[in-house]
């Protein structure tokens, strides 16, 4: 299935973003606090510009990316590159990880029933 092509400049800065710290779209919004069960989709619609986060979501993106929210509405291709290496942090990559390794836990209880 090839992904959708996103068409708001949040949506783009938001994927660029999720990609760079390799976070799938459910690790992502499971950090955001979203439910597991639609957290994927949820983050796929504001990625494409279906839907749009709403301003305290907005925030919540930006702190667990650990990027300033101006990134996420910068136009210029050099400038958002600048911006995200400027904030670049380990923060996100420990998160995910413990993301990761939570879902793994849990899907070993399940399978154990």
């Amino acid at each position: 299935m090839t992904e959708k092509r996103p068409n708001t400049i949040y949506g783009r800065r938001l994927r660029e973003a999720r990609k760079s710290y390799g976070f799938s779209q459910t690790d992502l919004g499971i950090a955001v606090g979203l439910d597991e069960s639609g957290a994927g989709s949820l983050i796929s619609r504001y990625e494409t510009g279906v839907h749009q986060a709403k301003p305290g979501l907005q925030k919540r993106f930006a702190r667990t990316l650990e990027l300033p929210l101006t990134y996420f509405y910068t136009e210029d291709n050099e400038a958002a590159r600048l911006i995200a290496d400027s904030a670049r942090s380990d923060k996100p990559v420990q998160r995910q990880i413990e993301i990761k390794n939570k879902r793994k836990r849990k899907g070993r209880v399940r399978t154990k029933r």
